[in-house]
């Protein structure tokens, strides 16, 4: 059966297998254990809580709560404390999640050799967007139904265009739109 399904869809088995690859539990495990600074591991580790914000995500579920119903016996805690957990997640923890995964999918990208052509001939071109959004402002009304939407935020994020990937995020808590645009232009100056 599972090679009728490479046959006739070999991207999504593909694009799986990059996926597991780069969600692969043991390495989000020590990379929560090496950022976390205040928050822990008791019976919820932190590949469980990326392998249901990952099915939500790809629209396997509509929402983290549904995929813990579906899941609820491999998971072995409430959604409060799953909620509990993603809601204590640190800003250093998203941060180095993104850099793991893009570093991962970079090095996927180069070994392929499908890197796109540089922006500025001789030059490693990188992108800084962010945004500060204050909690009166809203969702894009496109969003405003979909349960999965992103929350409302700060953060700096990095593209590189040669492999057309987040590399980095600077996610801040309690940062004002000041603050990043300070950030954005020292990192700007700096590159």
């Amino acid at each position: 059966m599972f090679e009728r399904f490479i046959k006739e869809s070999p991207v999504s088995v593909m694009v799986r297998r990059l996926l597991e690859k780069a969600l692969c539990p043991q390495i989000l495990d020590e990379l929560f254990e090496r950022s976390a600074k205040t928050q822990y591991t008791r019976e919820l580790l932190f590949s469980t809580v990326v392998n249901l914000i990952s099915l939500v995500v790809c629209g396997v579920y509509p929402s983290v709560h549904a995929a813990h119903q579906a899941l609820s016996e491999e998971i072995g805690v409430s959604v409060t404390s799953v909620y509990n957990k993603i809601n204590g997640i640190e800003p250093s923890s998203s941060g180095e999640l993104v850099r793991e995964v893009g570093s991962q999918m970079e090095a996927t990208i180069g070994h392929l050799n499908a890197t796109m052509p540089d922006l500025l001939p001789g030059y490693r071109v990188k992108i800084i967007d962010g945004n500060a959004i204050a909690a009166s402002e809203h969702h894009l009304e496109v969003l405003r139904d979909i349960s999965s939407a992103p929350l409302l935020g700060q953060s700096l994020v990095v593209l590189d265009p040669s492999v057309m990937l987040a590399v980095d995020v600077f996610p801040c808590e309690e940062c004002r739109k000041t603050q990043i645009i300070k950030h954005y232009t020292a990192s700007r100056n700096s590159s």
